[in-house]
């Protein structure tokens, strides 16, 4: 596993996580904003962002077992060289005027199914990572949660001023050269061999197998389900906000591209302060208050923010304080899955999660788009609203969201080897 107290591997990790997330945070309002300018429809720009969403939903939720067999680290660069090659194709098509909409969807739809299982495998490496450098866990998830922020942050700003600037496909340039960066460093900074990779007698299993194992340990879990649950309706919400709903305000507003960009950077920043805070705090912090208090000013106050057309200040100043809130979240809802899946699993555990949770993702932009065509702006963004509060109110009354401290400071769970057991919907016996 190589020596003990060496930070390089968990510094390489959120390095190679910015820039890729980056690069991806550019892309997200170039293509958009580049659909909505060209062809006028809400509905066309949310076609575009389901299909880059559902192939990254999908074959995320495809490749766990796949990234536990072969290793993390391979896949997360082969992932990096795919999404900067699909990228790099729309701008060289752009570029000679032989880009129709089905080629977009096409190019769009490869870097989706990419970053999918490229994103998971750079997750994944985090409890190793922050083992080989001694980092805590909790710190281990709340400094990637800032490396997330900060990618929110770059990325918006730069796509935003970019797209004003030089127009949408220039931005896209930006993100190619991030994938690409992304994949350098994994091959430099991380030791070959990094993350669990399954033993000889386990590689023999099948892969239905050992996708059914993921399935089974996870029906174990009513925490890890409930967040899910919730996690996914409040994602399907932010992909619509995102994807169509903050776009079509920058257009009718006559804000443009930049104000989206502006607010999305505030957050994004002041989300870092949250994260870091997060980082230096939150292993003394009871989790389930500060969890749902930081949903409820995170989430619903932006759609309602916009829905009033209310001055700029006010716009930046509840983008600021929700992305504070926000930066609490991710680094709690990451120590929660790596204390609970063992390590054998992760891959394939977290795979279903992650995508379950993101499977209202692709129908966010057609449901904002359908949504805004048929009523109109201002109610979509009330009622989106509405259902967010909703969702991370009524959730967090479940009696399983009591377990989230339950499990802290203890390592990863132990699960005997598959040819020893086959119930792997029993929790096993964890260990210090």
């Amino acid at each position: 596993m190589g020596s003990r107290g060496s930070l390089r591997p968990m510094a390489g990790l959120l390095a190679a996580m910015t820039v890729s997330l980056t690069g991806t945070r550019v892309s997200a309002i170039a293509l958009p904003w580049f659909v909505l300018t060209t062809t006028g429809s809400a509905a066309q720009t949310g076609v575009v962002a389901f299909a880059e969403m559902a192939p990254y939903v999908l074959v995320k939720a495809l490749t766990g077992p796949l990234v536990d067999r072969i290793g993390p680290r391979r896949i997360s660069w082969v992932g990096d060289v795919v999404s900067a090659a699909a990228a790099g194709s729309v701008v060289l098509l752009y570029a000679l005027d032989s880009l129709p909409l089905g080629a977009l969807i096409a190019l769009v739809s490869v870097v989706g199914a990419a970053r999918g299982p490229g994103d998971l495998a750079k997750e994944i490496m985090v409890p190793e990572a922050a083992e080989r450098g001694r980092v805590p866990l909790e710190r281990a998830t709340g400094l990637t949660g800032v490396t997330e922020r900060l990618a929110q942050t770059v990325g918006p700003a730069a796509g935003g001023a970019v797209v004003a600037l030089l127009g949408p496909l220039a931005s896209l340039g930006i993100s190619v050269t991030c994938f690409a960066l992304g994949s350098v460093v994994v091959a430099w900074a991380l030791p070959r061999g990094m993350g669990y990779r399954a033993p000889a007698q386990e590689v023999k299993e099948g892969y239905w197998r050992r996708f059914g194992q993921g399935f089974a340990y996870l029906r174990g879990e009513p925490l890890l389900l409930s967040v899910m649950v919730m996690v996914g309706i409040t994602n399907l919400l932010d992909a619509a906000f995102s994807q169509v709903l903050v776009l079509v305000w920058a257009k009718e507003s006559g804000h443009g591209p930049a104000m989206v960009g502006l607010n999305s950077s505030v957050m994004g920043l002041t989300a870092v302060g949250g994260s870091l805070v997060a980082a230096a705090v939150a292993h003394r912090m009871r989790r389930r208050p500060v969890f749902f208090v930081a949903f409820l000013l995170a989430g619903p106050s932006r759609f309602l923010i916009l829905a009033v057309d209310a001055p700029v200040w006010a716009m930046v100043a509840v983008f600021a304080v929700g992305g504070f809130a926000g930066g609490f979240l991710n680094p709690i809802l990451g120590a929660i899955s790596y204390e609970r899946v063992p390590r054998r699993l992760l891959g394939r555990v977290n795979a279903l999660t992650d995508s379950l949770s993101w499977a209202g993702v692709p129908l966010g932009g057609l449901v904002g788009g359908v949504a805004v065509a048929a009523a109109g702006l201002a109610p979509v963004l009330l009622a989106g609203g509405a259902a967010y509060a909703l969702t991370t109110s009524l959730t967090g009354l479940r009696p399983e969201w009591r377990e989230m401290d339950q499990l802290r400071g203890q390592g990863p769970p132990a699960v005997p080897a598959p040819r020893e057991s086959t119930d792997l919907s029993r929790r096993p016996t964890q260990t210090g």
